[in-house]
C-alpha cells in the first residue's frame, strides 16, 4: 500500500511514519533508541524540550480515540511544538468537505505534521500523496490497515522487559482479522528479528492470508501459550464485523479469554499486553489484567516517549539533540 510514498529521504532519515512495511531492523532500532532518551522525561520537574519548538502538528482524528489521540498531543506539546486538534464531529467534513478539501484548509495554516486517524484503510497515505512538500504525515490508525506508533510503542515495552528481541517466542491473542495493530506488530516482530510469533485465534477472526505473515498459527490458547516470554492480547473489534463471527462474547472468553489458569501455560516472567481499550471478561479476566505479569498501563506511558521520537525524528530534531 505504501509503495508510491517514501517513508523516509535520501539520507534515510525519516519523513512519514505510515507502515512498519519496508523498514530495516536498525531502523526501527534508531527509533527504540530515540525513545528511550525520552523515556525518563514526564517524570522530571521541567517535562518540555524545545526540539520542535516553533512547529505546528495538526491531529487529524476522523475515528475517535482516547489513548493515541492524547498520547500524541502530549507528546507534541512536550516536544514544544504547537497543537491544533481537528475534531470532525464539528468539522465541516460532517458538512460534506471532501478530505482532500479539508487537506488544503488545515495546509493553509502552515502546518509543519498531520498525525492522521482515519476509519477507512489507506487514508495516511492518500494525505501523504496529496500533502504538500516539507509536511510529515503519522498514521494514527487507518481501518484494517496498520498502527504503526502503537506496534513500536509494544515493541519498546518489550525490549524494557526483555531486553534482546532475538530469543523471544510472542503470542498475539485474539481479533486478528479486524486488527491493524496486529498486522503492525507482526512486521515490527519479524523485522526485530524474535525467535518465533504465534497468532492464537479462531478460524474466523485469522484472516486468509494468516500463515504468510510469518507466524505460526494456533487455534487453541492452551497450547499456543505454551512456554512463550510475551503474550499481546488484542480488543474484539466488533464496529468491524461484517458478520456475527462469534457465537457470543461468553463462549469468546470461555475459549480465548486469558485467566490465571492459562497464564501458568507461558513462561514464568511472561509479560501480558493489551493495545486497549481492554474488554474485561470477554479478552482478559480482570485478576490478569491488574496482576503482576500485566504492563498494561506502562504501554501507555512508553507510548509519549515512542511518538515524541517518531515526531521529533520526522521533523528533522535528531536523536542527538534529544535530552540526556
Amino acid at each position: 500500500m505504501n509503495s508510491q510514498i517514501r517513508q523516509t529521504d535520501s539520507q534515510g532519515r525519516l519523513r512519514h511514519f505510515l507502515s512498519i512495511e519496508g523498514f530495516r531492523r536498525e531502523q526501527l532500532e534508531q527509533i527504540l533508541d530515540t525513545a528511550e532518551s525520552f523515556a525518563m522525561l514526564p517524570g522530571r520537574q521541567v517535562k518540555k524540550v524545545p526540539l520542535l519548538r516553533g512547529k505546528i502538528i495538526t491531529n487529524l482524528f476522523f475515528e475517535n480515540s482516547t489513548r493515541t489521540r492524547t498520547t500524541f498531543e502530549l507528546a507534541a506539546k512536550l516536544l514544544s511544538a504547537d497543537v491544533i486538534n481537528f475534531n470532525v464531529n464539528v468539522s465541516a467534513t460532517a458538512k460534506g468537505e471532501t478530505l482532500l478539501d479539508t487537506l488544503r484548509n488545515i495546509e493553509a495554516m502552515h502546518s509543519d505534521m498531520f498525525v492522521v486517524r482515519h476509519q477507512a484503510s489507506g487514508a495516511a497515505h492518500f494525505i501523504a500523496r496529496h500533502a504538500a512538500p516539507g509536511v510529515s504525515v503519522i498514521n494514527a490508525g487507518d481501518g484494517r490497515h496498520a498502527h504503526p506508533t502503537q506496534a513500536m510503542l509494544d515493541m519498546f515495552t518489550i525490549r524494557r522487559h526483555k531486553g534482546d528481541f532475538t530469543p523471544l517466542r510472542v503470542a498475539i491473542v485474539g481479533d486478528i482479522q479486524h486488527s491493524r495493530v496486529a498486522r503492525s506488530q507482526i512486521m515490527a516482530l519479524n523485522t526485530l528479528g524474535v525467535s518465533e510469533v504465534r497468532v492464537i485465534a479462531p478460524r474466523t477472526l485469522l484472516p486468509a492470508e494468516a500463515r504468510t505473515l510469518g507466524v505460526h498459527v494456533y487455534h487453541n490458547l492452551e497450547q499456543g501459550l505454551e512456554d512463550v516470554d510475551v503474550i499481546i492480547m488484542l480488543r474484539l473489534q466488533k464496529e468491524r464485523m461484517e458478520h456475527a463471527l462469534l457465537p457470543s462474547e461468553h463462549e469468546y472468553f470461555q475459549l480465548y479469554g486469558l485467566t490465571t489458569e492459562r497464564l501458568r501455560r507461558a513462561g514464568p516472567d511472561a509479560i501480558v499486553m493489551h493495545p486497549g481499550p481492554i474488554n474485561r471478561g470477554v479478552e482478559i479476566a480482570s485478576e490478569v489484567a491488574d496482576g503482576p505479569q500485566s504492563v498494561i498501563l506502562q504501554q501507555v506511558s512508553y507510548g509519549i516517549a515512542v511518538r515524541m521520537a517518531v515526531m521529533s525524528m520526522a521533523l528533522g530534531a535528531t536523536a542527538g539533540e534529544a535530552p540526556s
